[in-house]
């Protein structure tokens, strides 16, 4: 069981990440009618959703980490058995506080902007953070509260960076 937790809370993002190129790339299949027109929305989905996730990630969780340094379970609780490393270069630079998951912020905002261009196909994106996000908190690394606040994070960012994007195209569709 400690396999498939530490599975879903390390490599899934890979896979998540992996998943969305893919999804993009289909475009280039000449088999698929209207590719051209869907190459555009698929590529500009690919870098509005990585650009936004980033963002977020590295930018809104290390600021509020900055001001709020919350320990996590397995250095608070002595019943937590820590089943990975809590994250990645970031936080070899600060204590690595747990709040809120950057790892739920950055996936969160993909599904978020994929379900701005695909809805249906965004459940799965969804349904991925979703999990990736659970074995974190089964992993010892994060509270339940960390998931929920990341989760909002990275969906409310995703709203921000694609409501500057249609202000940004109404602009020069005005001008």
């Amino acid at each position: 069981m400690d396999t498939l937790i530490i599975f879903r809370a390390t490599f899934l993002g890979y896979w998540i990440v992996l998943a969305l190129l893919l999804f993009g790339m289909i475009s280039f299949i000449p088999v698929f009618p209207r590719a051209r027109a869907r190459l555009r929305k698929n590529w500009e989905m690919i870098f509005l959703a990585l650009g936004t996730a980033t963002v977020a990630r590295f930018g809104i969780v290390e600021l509020i980490r900055f001001w709020y340094d919350r320990a996590r379970p397995f250095e608070v609780l002595s019943n937590v058995h820590q089943l990975i490393s809590p994250g990645g270069f970031i936080s070899k630079f600060h204590g690595g506080g747990s709040f809120p998951s950057g790892h739920a912020v950055f996936f969160f905002a993909l599904a978020a902007i994929v379900g701005r261009y695909y809805p249906k196909t965004s459940i799965l994106f969804y349904l991925a953070a979703l999990n990736l996000s659970i074995a974190r908190v089964q992993a010892g690394v994060h509270w339940p509260s960390d998931i929920i606040a990341g989760a909002l994070v990275g969906i409310l960012t995703s709203i921000i960076c694609r409501a500057f994007l249609q202000k940004y195209r109404n602009a020069k569709t005005a001008a």
